[in-house]
């Protein structure tokens, strides 16, 4: 095999399954047979580890204060305004938090691939709250089941105090039942539009009645509000529970077919490919659902690396944000750039748009958006100004952004430029698009990148060479 394919094709899983890689890392991969790589990848993501970065917070007092507010609108509660905007703000900034967190999990250290399986699943599942207890709950709980069962996740996100929060299931009651968190269980979780009944929804909602949480975020089941009738759902009747209807949808051959066919869009390509969704289902339930067994037959297959699948993909605003650090070893000196960037490109974690989470492929994609993640690279690491802002929102810490317009970022350029040491001036500029470029650049664009090199050190080469080949449209594809 040719060497530059080889190295696109290991640079290709590594964007796939985790955030792309340094150069030594695809250096050391070079040596290694391609089913070993993956292994020892997916090996390097076995260790769970939670975060920690927001504490207990009041909820149903605060819930009873606004109550109290709504019944007593005088000036005597202006004290209860100003703790529920104190609080408001406290909750924002430990979401903020938290998305720092993971921002920087995602683009430096180990369990790259438990990271992205987890980034995947937020999308799935996506979901909104203002509570950050139970975002950071909800965040946990896709990564500790990101590689394991999907029956198992299921059931999790399906009790999930952030989920049961945001499909109203809170509400669902014998007496009026809410059909949201039933709807959506069945048409974006597991067996898709046109695979159920509103026949099954209804009664589906009647079993999940009683599902609920408390103020730490923990499950509970409130029996004194669970309809005990008789329910039928996709043809079977019977006094089922919400366990039941889990049960029922994960026996169902549509679901393996559906999650299949998402992990294949997200993973492999837009455009599906009959046969591999074919065999990718089947080995979904051979294996029970088992994800890591899954993941780990996608990446073993030789169309996986097929050229039409190399760099077929446009990526997320985060998976940009994460593989910047990945690939160039750097970090963001303040975060709250981070999170601006985010916002900016249109991937704000923890805000999905709606539960049907975010567009993928070219939605990513328009001329303003493409216009700002072309600019991003030289803001980094020439200062230069972002052209763009964000709406007003009364975020004081966007506001300082924005006044600044500038990101901080570390990053060492002599230790990245020596990872090219051994090519010549002539090879120079080749070397580092064959690094970070996933598609084919043509030899007009390469020598007008060339001519952008013409710093007389070698690190300072490196570095315009870098900033200006990251600064084209072929970057933003991996």
């Amino acid at each position: 095999m040719e060497a530059n394919s080889h190295q696109r094709q290991l640079q290709h899983f590594f964007w796939r399954a985790g955030f792309g890689a340094s150069p030594d890392e695809v250096k050391a991969a070079l040596s290694a047979p391609k089913h070993r790589v993956v292994k020892d990848f997916i090996r390097d993501s076995k260790e769970v580890h939670d975060f920690n970065v927001v504490g207990p917070m009041p909820y149903f007092s605060l819930r009873n204060d606004k109550r109290d507010m709504k019944a007593n609108p005088t000036e005597e509660l202006e004290g209860i305004k100003d703790k529920l905007k104190a609080v408001a703000e406290e909750r924002r900034e430990s979401i903020g938090n938290l998305n720092d967190a993971w921002v920087a999990r995602m683009g430096q250290g180990q369990g790259a691939f438990r990271e992205k399986m987890t980034l995947f699943w937020h999308n799935h599942f996506a979901c909104r709250s203002r509570m950050a207890l139970f975002v950071q709950q909800q965040n946990n709980t896709l990564r500790r089941h990101a590689l394991g069962k999907f029956g198992d996740l299921l059931m999790a996100i399906s009790k999930d105090a952030a989920m049961l929060q945001f499909l109203n299931n809170q509400q669902n009651r014998k007496k009026s039942p809410n059909e949201n968190f039933a709807r959506e269980v069945m048409e974006l979780f597991t067996l898709g539009r046109g695979n159920y009944t509103e026949t099954d929804v209804k009664e589906a909602a009647r079993a999940f009645t009683g599902w609920g949480f408390n103020g730490q975020g923990e499950f509970v089941f409130r029996q004194v509000f669970h309809d005990e009738g008789t329910k039928t759902v996709f043809g079977k009747t019977g006094n089922f529970t919400g366990e039941d209807v889990v049960d029922m949808l994960l026996s169902n051959p549509k679901t393996a077919q559906f999650i299949s066919t998402k992990l294949y869009r997200y993973f492999v390509n837009q455009k599906v490919n009959p046969e591999h969704i074919e065999a990718l289902t089947n080995r979904f339930l051979r294996t029970d659902g088992d994800i890591l067994e899954v993941m780990e037959y996608v990446f073993t297959q030789d169309w996986f690396y097929d050229p039409v699948n190399i760099g077929a993909q446009i990526k997320s605003p985060v998976e940009l944000l994460a593989g910047m650090q990945r690939t160039l070893q750097m970090d963001f000196v303040d975060k709250t750039p981070v999170l601006y960037a985010q916002k900016l490109l249109g991937q704000t974690l923890f805000n999905p748009p709606n539960v049907a989470g975010w567009p993928s492929g070219t939605a990513w994609i328009d001329s303003s958006s493409l216009l700002t993640r072309m600019q991003l690279p030289k803001v980094l690491f020439r200062n230069e100004m972002l052209a763009a802002s964000v709406k007003e929102s009364g975020d004081a810490n966007e506001e300082t952004v924005k006044r600044k317009n500038k990101f901080e970022v570390t990053m060492n350029w002599e230790k990245f430029a020596s990872f090219f040491n051994s090519f010549s001036e002539q090879e120079l500029t080749q070397a580092l698009a064959l690094h970070l470029i996933q598609v084919p650049i043509n030899s007009s664009l390469l020598k007008q990148i060339d001519k952008q090199g013409n710093a007389p050190s070698r690190v300072e080469r490196v570095k315009q060479l870098t900033v200006a080949l990251m600064s084209i449209p072929e970057y933003q594809v991996g």
